[in-house]
């Protein structure tokens, strides 16, 4: 049986989130070859400013499996994440990070802060990047263009 591609369900979840005026980030979490939980951008829907696409699986995730850490876990984003979502990763203990396209303008793990490098971070996931990276990005060039 084939492997599931994770980061095309990420990639979904973005497009989808576009079709409802957000920001199209997605995000998957899965937890033993298995997809846990999966979601994309819900702040305007929400009206919540944390309600971004990992923040929402990571806690659809605990929930589910009734924990608040999530250490056997992996999560695949479309985007890098933010400075408040690398948090909510560290917290969560997520074991890795698979993230599309860089944010050189909001990112936290390889751009900006670089959160997970940090001597106060509690937790680092192995972090890998460019996965997905090119459809990532034109969901996200294409989404803002239409909007100017």
């Amino acid at each position: 049986m084939k492997r599931p591609d994770f980061m095309a369900l990420a990639l979904e979840q973005a497009k989808d989130a576009a079709l409802r005026g957000e920001v199209p980030i997605g995000a998957v979490l899965v937890a033993d070859g298995v997809v846990v939980a999966q979601a994309g951008n819900r702040t305007r829907e929400l009206a919540d400013p944390t309600a971004h696409a990992e923040i929402l699986v990571i806690r659809d995730a605990a929930a589910k499996l009734s924990a608040e850490r999530l250490g056997g876990c992996d999560l695949y984003v479309t985007l890098e994440p933010c400075t408040m979502c690398a948090a909510a990763i560290s917290f969560a203990r997520l074991r890795r990070l698979y993230f599309a396209a860089t944010d050189e303008k909001g990112g936290a793990v390889v751009s900006g802060v670089r959160f997970f490098a940090q001597p106060t971070c509690h937790h680092s996931p192995d972090v890998y990047s460019g996965l997905g990276e090119t459809e990532a990005a034109t969901i996200l060039k294409d989404f803002f263009r239409a909007r100017r």
